[in-house]
């Protein structure tokens, strides 16, 4: 059994790798080179890769592909996708080159307001604790001038601040609700360090406030903090065709496959456990270009579900609908994201994502997003309701499989041949490769 070891994070990158594998690996040689080939030989790379967190031991690598042929906005892109799942980036591709021919995706950013909190609890009148609010209101904004001064310059910065009473959830407990614009940056620090400016103020002037009672004075700040949820920074995407349109590389008519696509989401709609499976199609091309693109896909993520909860039960993020001889398929979804500061200047591959995003502000950005959802989506429910979704999956997932025999160049060339008129199944592949390899 391993013991707790002090001053780690002290240690060089070599030594922490030597206690590692030491530590915890039968065979540290092996493991100490398979840490070892990961490392990017170019040292000022690898050094950048190092800082990015702390503890660094190696680089993890996912692959990077490109969905070409989003017409989106009368505006072609190729989108990046970092993901390592088999399939979304051929689904992404393929809904794509569909809707090309049928007009593209249309987008619009509803908003792209964020939202921060300072927590706090007071345990006086409400009537004073607002009497207060209002006198002071004006100096939150004069005492964060020296960090709001250059988003203003730029059209953002701090839009309003709220005192909000959240004393029937927890008693004494109130928030200072605050409304931002952070433009291109998805804004974090930015967000956080008004925040807590906001809770100095708060209770430097409390001291001072004369209605005040010298208990009333003493405001205790738990916590300023920014929200990931984000429900007033919206996108939306959207799809549309006449219904006869949908009949082209499918074995029904397109009447039909309109009607059971439209069932199918309506499905998603009232049904949580179809919903959480239809959303995380959705997020797997949406976290792929977040990921690509160096934004946080936990925050996207987090913010997004609690989203797809906001009317009391978790239900589909998208929605689809047959009007007077149109199929219409669309999402709205919370997208708070950054084309500058973090990663998006610091990551050579994010630079490169953006830059083959055509140097998208961050509203761009979200619309693109949102289409690479949407498409994941509609490639999945397209699926579904036809072939079903495991043919395509499998066949993208072939690959894998053969890896994990370590199968030869050769191997892989029959193989896949093989299996273009045959079901890929785990076992169905292995029963294949072993009789390839009696043969041989």
């Amino acid at each position: 059994m391993s013991k707790p070891i002090a001053g780690f994070s002290k240690l060089s990158k070599s030594k922490k790798i030597d206690w590692i594998v030491n530590t915890y690996f039968s065979n540290a040689n092996d493991a100490k080179s398979i840490l070892k080939q990961y490392w990017n030989s170019n040292e000022k790379l690898q050094q950048l890769h190092d800082e990015f967190i702390e503890n660094t031991i190696t680089n993890y690598y996912l692959p990077l592909g490109v969905a070409p042929n989003f017409l989106i906005n009368n505006k072609l892109y190729t989108i990046p996708m970092a993901i390592e799942e088999s399939s979304v980036v051929a689904a992404a591709s393929k809904a794509a080159k569909f809707w090309l021919d049928r007009g593209g995706f249309k987008t619009k950013v509803i908003s792209s307001t964020k939202i921060g909190q300072v927590h706090f609890m007071y345990s006086g009148a409400f009537d004073k604790l607002q009497q207060f609010f209002t006198k002071i209101k004006p100096q939150f904004f004069e005492d964060t001038q020296a960090i709001t001064k250059n988003m203003t310059k730029r059209g953002g910065g701090i839009l309003d601040i709220e005192l909000r009473d959240k004393t029937n959830d927890i008693p004494n407990y109130y928030q200072l609700h605050v409304s931002f614009e952070t433009l291109n940056a998805m804004g974090a620090n930015f967000i956080n360090s008004c925040l807590e400016q906001f809770a100095k103020t708060l209770k430097e002037q409390a001291l001072n406030f004369e209605l005040f009672s010298e208990e009333e004075k003493n405001i205790e700040v738990v916590m300023s903090i920014l929200s990931n949820y984000v429900p007033d920074c919206l996108v939306r995407a959207e799809v549309s065709c006449k219904v006869e349109e949908l009949a082209q590389n499918h074995s029904i008519s397109g009447e039909a496959f309109a009607q059971k696509f439209v069932q199918a989401v309506n499905i998603a709609e009232v049904e949580p456990y179809r919903a959480v499976t239809h959303n995380k199609g959705i997020m797997n091309g949406i976290d792929a270009v977040v990921l690509a693109t160096g934004n946080d896909f936990r925050a996207v993520e987090a913010g997004v579900h609690a989203y797809a909860a906001k009317n009391g039960r978790y239900s589909s993020l998208s929605h689809a609908k047959i009007e007077n001889g149109m199929f219409s398929f669309w999402i709205e979804i919370p997208l708070a994201l950054g084309t500058v500061g973090g990663l998006t200047g610091l990551h050579p591959l994010v630079k490169l994502a953006l830059e083959l995003l055509h140097k998208p502000s961050a509203k761009e950005l979200m619309e693109i997003v949102a289409v690479a959802g949407l498409a994941q989506n509609f490639a999945a429910v397209s699926s579904l309701i036809t072939t079903g979704i495991q043919q395509g999956h499998m066949k993208m997932h072939l690959m894998n499989i053969l890896n994990q025999f370590e199968a030869t160049d050769n191997e892989k060339k029959a193989l896949s041949e093989h299996f273009k008129e045959n079901t890929v199944t785990h076992s169905a592949v292995t029963e294949a490769i072993n009789k390839l390899r009696i043969k041989s």
